[in-house]
């Protein structure tokens, strides 16, 4: 996600993918295996999915269904919110109504928690919590991707790779 906070894939093609359907179908993936559940972890569903690098139990790990500790990290969830909006909308819903205090503190959501281990940070994480903040103002007016884009050195490097934008 963090390579579209400011790059636009909503028309974003070259001849290796279309980068619009990369991060709709990545998001899908994550969210579907968290559905799946396959390790059997508390607290997965349909709302309540995110898997991400954040902090964990032990201390930090990136986690993906190749190293799943167990960890929902809200912002893999609500920063996909261009690509999903109605699933991460009710994953945001979900971790605000329902997990409240828990996960829910001054600066927002904390970082991640674990269900299974009974692990609730209560850090939060810029790298976390800026795409957050990003990606919703994404979904609702596309404001950061258009300024990025707009940028004469951002159009010549797309140019140059040759992108489709």
């Amino acid at each position: 996600q963090y390579s579209f906070l400011g790059l636009d894939p909503r028309n974003l093609e070259d001849r290796y993918a279309n980068y619009w359907e990369q991060n709709v179908n990545q998001t899908l993936i994550n969210r579907q295996y968290c559905i799946e559940n396959p390790k059997n972890y508390e607290g997965y569903n349909a709302e309540c999915w995110g898997l991400t690098a954040s902090d964990n139990q032990d201390f930090y790990g990136a986690h993906s269904p190749t190293n799943d500790l167990g960890v929902i990290t809200p912002t893999a969830a609500i920063s996909s919110m261009p690509y999903t909006p109605e699933y991460s909308q009710q994953a945001m819903r979900y971790f605000f109504y329902e997990l409240g205090d828990k996960l829910w503190g001054v600066y927002g959501f904390h970082d991640a928690f674990n269900m299974t281990e009974k692990w609730w940070a209560d850090s939060y994480l810029a790298i976390d919590q800026g795409p957050i903040i990003t990606m919703i103002e994404n979904y609702r007016t596309g404001l950061l991707w258009d300024l990025f884009m707009q940028d004469e050195e951002i159009q010549a490097g797309l140019d140059k790779l040759e992108f489709n934008y």
